[in-house]
């Protein structure tokens, strides 16, 4: 536990478009519960940054940032991407001076990720042979095994995937210069011949992602699946029972929910434990 003097400010960054989405409101909902129960004030922002090509300054603590709509190909070279490179390039080259403390560590959600692994070239970003919506298992490779935000999950555990692009062959050579590793794959398919993509990596000391939904809840999940298009995308992929089974799976405390009460819990308690030791 926290004293009663801690504080957190944090950064969302949203890259929704626009468009309606439940990651934002569970990102919100996360770090309002969280500060109370840690003894924590925390203080958060967002920033829309494909539609009005807004980034944070330097001045917070930790960043998230979003899920979003769309391919993280077709961006390639547009004002907005250039922009968020660039803010993305500060946050490195505040953590990588000695002399700035505290450090400001990001957590990549999705096509966020997708785009980080562009960014810093250590592995292939494509589209999926069909979109990959639901509830699946997450593998932990050895070093997710000693990955502190993933603390206290089992192996596996559950995400929410939703996506029709995918991180292939990472580079691990170079992430392993950048002072990172790929953290999880998604779920052994021997009944295909594709290779398992890459579900969570951290880039390096302060960066970390995941290609699911860490921020997902049981609620927002339900109200998604049994919309009419999405119902549709689970049943013509996987059948009717699998859609079914899914809906059940979020009445499992030992699935979504608890992703959903680990992963970014831990990242903003090792936020505030950072910026604690200079404060």
């Amino acid at each position: 536990m926290m004293n009663s003097e801690a504080q957190l400010r944090v950064a969302i960054l949203d890259l929704n478009n626009g468009l309606p989405n439940q990651g934002m409101r569970c990102i919100r909902e996360i770090l309002d519960w969280w500060g109370p129960q840690n003894n924590c004030t925390v203080y958060y922002e967002e920033f829309d940054v494909r539609q009005a090509m807004q980034v944070p300054s330097l001045h917070f603590d930790a960043y998230i940032s979003s899920g979003g709509s769309g391919s993280p190909l077709e961006s390639e070279g547009t004002a907005w991407e250039n922009n968020y490179f660039n803010w993305i390039a500060s946050v490195e080259s505040w953590n990588n001076n000695p002399q700035n403390f505290p450090k400001k560590p990001i957590f990549f959600i999705c096509h966020s990720f997708q785009l980080a692994c562009r960014y810093f070239g250590i592995a292939q970003v494509c589209s999926r042979k069909s979109t990959a919506f639901g509830i699946f298992p997450v593998h932990m490779l050895h070093a997710g095994l000693d990955e502190q935000v993933f603390d206290g999950l089992r192996d596996p555990f559950y995400g929410v995937d939703s996506r029709d692009y995918q991180v292939l062959r990472p580079d691990e050579k170079r992430l392993a210069n950048m002072g990172g590793h790929v953290l999880a794959i998604e779920k052994e398919r021997p009944h295909v011949p594709y290779e398992r993509a890459v579900m969570a990596m951290r880039f390096n000391e302060y960066f970390i992602g995941t290609q699911f939904h860490p921020e997902a809840d049981a609620v927002g999940m339900s109200m998604h699946l049994q919309k009419e298009d999405k119902k549709k995308i689970v049943i013509d992929n996987h059948g009717e029972a699998k859609w079914k089974s899914m809906i059940e799976h979020l009445n499992d405390p030992d699935k979504i929910m608890f992703t959903y009460k680990h992963i970014l819990p831990n990242f903003l308690k090792l936020a505030v434990n950072e910026a604690a030791e200079v404060a």
